[in-house]
């Protein structure tokens, strides 16, 4: 069945952010890499909306009114086929699914427990020396081990509670920052998570309340959140972080889930060189020895 259009009405915030998405798409592709003829005269960047609508077999003029934030309808098919057109990563696929209200990506899930338990509290002092960090899907920090907070230069206990997000902490603590030896890219890539977190929860008091806070504390972050459309998911990947005394450290970001969907996230963070994990051990055993040094 051809998409429909529904009843003239307002656009959404979800069917506006779902139209300024596949705008940035469109404009970000190669039309000769997608094997479409030159032409010579391209005025805008990218794939022109007839390339999009042809190559997902598709209207223009439905095509077009999709990403001008119109009213219209879509099966989860179409969608696909667009997502397909669009060169859509695994994750951009379920971004825009979401956006759009179809498919697995919008199911609805139970909620979580957002408090840290007894036994995560266990796991997280067992992993030292390695730095590790318990998080939900909002990027709230709900426990972290010693190894992690020596590693930030900031101590959680003395942040305030609603503080302790790891996205508003890299937006506005100077320590967290100063840690983070390639900020300018990990925001950007922060910003990317966030983004593709969010498309579930747009209108949702919670995540619009965050948002509106990190844009407020980072104009690098509403910035980053106005001109760019990037979404990623979560990478186990190499970390690179400053330590006072030690200098940079390569650590390999590890992630485990506490459910399948929508749980808490464990991040720990493994040495990725042998000049890393000396210099985490040597924090550890300085760190067991410091209570004994002022008795």
């Amino acid at each position: 069945m051809p998409p429909s259009l529904a009843v003239p009405r307002a656009a959404t915030e979800r069917e506006l952010e779902l139209g300024a998405f596949l705008r940035s798409r469109r404009e970000s592709l190669d039309p000769t890499r997608l094997g479409l003829p030159r032409t010579a005269r391209r005025r805008t960047p990218g794939l022109r909306r007839e390339e999009v609508a042809q190559l997902a077999d598709v209207g223009v003029t439905w095509y077009t009114w999709l990403e001008q934030g119109r009213p219209v309808r879509a099966s989860a098919a179409v969608l696909m086929r667009i997502a397909a057109a669009l060169q859509c990563s695994e994750i951009e696929t379920r971004h825009l699914l979401a956006l759009a209200g179809a498919g697995d990506a919008v199911a609805s899930s139970q909620p979580v427990c957002e408090r840290l338990s007894d036994t995560a509290r266990m796991l997280l002092e067992q992993l030292g020396p390695w730095p590790a960090v318990l998080q939900n899907a909002r990027f709230d920090i709900l426990g972290a081990n010693d190894a992690f907070q020596r590693l930030m230069g900031v101590e959680l206990a003395r942040v305030p509670e609603g503080e302790r997000n790891c996205i508003y902490l890299a937006c506005s603590n100077e320590h967290w920052r100063a840690a983070l030896a390639d900020c300018e890219e990990s925001l950007p890539h922060m910003v990317a998570m966030f983004r593709a977190a969010m498309g579930e929860h747009l209108g949702e008091p919670e995540w619009e309340a965050l948002l509106a806070r990190y844009r407020a504390a980072a104009p690098e972050f509403d910035r980053l959140w106005r001109e760019r459309r990037e979404v990623r998911g979560v990478e186990n990947r190499v970390k690179r972080f400053r330590v006072a005394a030690h200098g940079v450290l390569r650590l390999q970001q590890l992630n485990w889930w506490s459910a399948p969907r929508n749980g808490n996230r464990l991040v720990v963070y493994m040495p990725a060189d042998e000049a890393a994990q000396a210099a985490l051990l040597q924090l550890h055993a300085d760190a067991a020895r410091e209570p004994g040094e002022g008795g």
